[in-house]
């Protein structure tokens, strides 16, 4: 479970942001917090992943507040000031949400959030089935949680690109550089300008193609260089 809190000056805000986080089976509401004050305080007592972050609020602006915390949890900045991305970034955060935003958009960056859980809990070197995150992937108009520990490859088709798993194929409307995006580069790989692979899933090299229990992938010229560094 991801346990959260909201810190926004503004009621319509918890209330668009808890309605979209009901929707997520993995998304545990600790407070709301409606000034960084009180979020201040709350935190000295309670520990939490995430924190859904306005910038613009009385008392103490958001970024001065991220500054003050000294270990702070993940960070998804949620505003409707662009011009304040740069320097959200250069404080690690998430992603950073311009208002009004989307589920769909909301979703990626919480995404963000459970991929980069489930890579500082797993070593470098360890067995796929420990691995416990999970993304959340549209399908036409549904939305299919999948164990990122399941996912043999992607694929690039068309405009969509296809998510294949131990068990699935699940088709999704979004770029393979997009999905790429949303997952750790210590675990996948890109090997082809269509191709994506889970390194864990990788049962044999041989020339230029990579197999993965009954599929095979091929390996483009412009990626040999991946392969060269996966293999050192």
């Amino acid at each position: 479970m991801i346990k959260y809190i909201i810190i926004d000056d503004e009621h319509i805000a918890h209330d668009i942001i808890k309605n979209y986080c009901d929707m997520l089976p993995n998304m545990e509401h600790m407070t709301d917090c409606y000034d960084a004050i009180e979020a201040l305080d709350y935190l000295s007592k309670t520990n939490v992943d995430l924190i859904f972050l306005d910038l613009n609020m009385p008392k103490l602006k958001g970024f001065e507040f991220l500054k003050t915390l000294p270990s702070p949890p993940k960070v998804i900045v949620t505003t409707a000031y662009s011009e304040f991305a740069l320097e959200g970034f250069e404080l690690n955060v998430v992603d950073y949400l311009l208002k009004p935003f989307s589920f769909e958009r909301f979703l990626k960056a919480v995404n963000k959030v459970s991929e980069s859980n489930t890579t500082a809990n797993v070593s470098a070197v360890h067995d796929h089935k420990t691995s416990t995150g999970q993304i959340f992937l549209r399908q036409n108009k549904s939305y299919i949680q999948v164990d990122i520990s399941d996912i043999l490859y992607i694929e690039a088709s068309g405009n969509y690109t296809k998510v294949v798993t131990n068990d699935d194929t699940i088709t999704v409307r979004e770029k393979i550089s997009d999905m790429l995006d949303s997952l750790s580069s210590n675990e996948f790989l890109q090997v082809h300008k269509s191709f994506v692979v889970a390194k864990t899933h990788i049962s044999r090299i041989e020339g230029n193609r990579i197999h993965l229990k009954d599929a095979i992938v091929p390996i483009g010229k412009l990626y040999k260089a991946n392969i060269n560094d996966l293999l050192k």
